[in-house]
């Protein structure tokens, strides 16, 4: 009875690796955040930000193939708006006004199937028409133009399109 209930342990461990390995996943870094050209004054709000940003890029790898692993590299990022500089602190506020504060980034990606690259290159986003689009995203969810811009890119590059959430 041992040694069955052994072996049936040992082959869905064995399962669970082989399906970790099929789906390869999305790597994201952030190479030398703080020169980017505009992220939150607040170290806290910061690192959301940058969290916020990477569980975006992977929510966007999981379209892809399963063999494929993409690799992302931001080197720069400028978020829609600019943050209010009289109120600095945890409760500091971003005015949007649709002019010359659109959402950039910058970033270098690799596409890899079966650890040979398939695709790569070096991106330049940017969204001007930012606040007179239709956005699919929530008015209140964080970094909803940031979002847009990155899906569009994706879209455009990799010919997939973001899992779409249902609504809440």
């Amino acid at each position: 009875m041992q040694k069955k209930k052994s072996t049936r342990v040992l082959l869905a461990a064995l399962a669970l690796l082989a399906s970790t390995a099929a789906w390869a996943g999305t790597e994201v870094r952030f190479d030398k955040p703080e020169r980017f050209t505009d992220l939150p004054f607040d170290q806290r709000e910061r690192e959301q930000v940058l969290k916020d940003l990477s569980q975006h890029f992977e929510k966007l790898g999981e379209s892809l193939k399963p063999e494929q692993t993409l690799k992302i590299a931001v080197t720069d990022v400028d978020l829609a708006g600019r943050e209010e500089p009289r109120m600095h602190g945890a409760n500091a506020l971003r005015v949007l006004n649709g002019r010359a504060d659109w959402p950039r980034m910058s970033l270098h990606y690799v596409l890899e199937q079966d650890g040979k690259v398939i695709s790569s290159g070096d991106a330049d986003l940017s969204d001007m028409s930012y606040m007179s689009r239709i956005n699919r995203y929530a008015g209140d969810t964080r970094l909803r133009y940031e979002k847009l811009m990155i899906d569009d890119w994706f879209a455009k590059t990799f010919g997939t399109q973001a899992k779409r959430q249902a609504r809440k």
